[in-house]
């Protein structure tokens, strides 16, 4: 995959992450609730399902999950690759009488395979961070929705 394609993919993924972030339960009120007690009974629900959790949407909202990118992600890979490379390149020189030819071709290649498993590592470890923060904001929602619906509430 292209680099510019992983970073389509990795933003693509980002803003679904960002709008399922963005998605809240919504309450209907069953039982005749007028506005005024909606807003009261939501408010009191989301002290209770912070207490519960300990999760707070706002501070989530505010502090996305670190998506790391740049050269410096990932430049154990690049060397260790390097390092690889260029010790089975010297080895297939040396059958054709070239090990240090052989060498600097595998220490090239060596770098490209690291600094492509580095970005696929790096893929792996944002899609976690998100993926962390997405099952937080669930829980809060989950006893947010028990909180109204104890309250008489329809939750969808």
């Amino acid at each position: 995959m292209s680099i510019a394609r992983q970073l389509s993919c990795a933003a693509l993924l980002a803003a679904c992450c960002c709008a399922a972030q963005a998605q809240r339960p919504v309450a209907y009120p069953s039982q005749g609730q007028g506005q005024a007690r909606q807003d009261s009974d939501d408010g009191e629900c989301q002290v209770w399902a912070r207490k519960q959790t300990g999760v707070d949407p706002a501070t989530l909202a505010a502090n996305p999950p670190p998506q790391e990118t740049g050269p410096a992600v990932g430049g154990g890979e690049r060397v260790r690759g390097a390092l690889r490379g260029a010790l089975g390149g010297a080895a297939i020189g040396a059958i054709g009488g070239d090990a240090g030819g052989g060498a600097a071709v595998g220490a090239g290649v060596g770098t490209i395979v690291g600094g492509h498993r580095a970005r696929q590592n790096q893929a792996g470890r944002n899609a976690a961070n998100s993926g962390a923060q997405q099952g937080a904001l669930d829980e809060y929602n989950r006893a947010w929705n028990a909180c109204m619906r104890g309250r008489g509430y329809t939750v969808e």
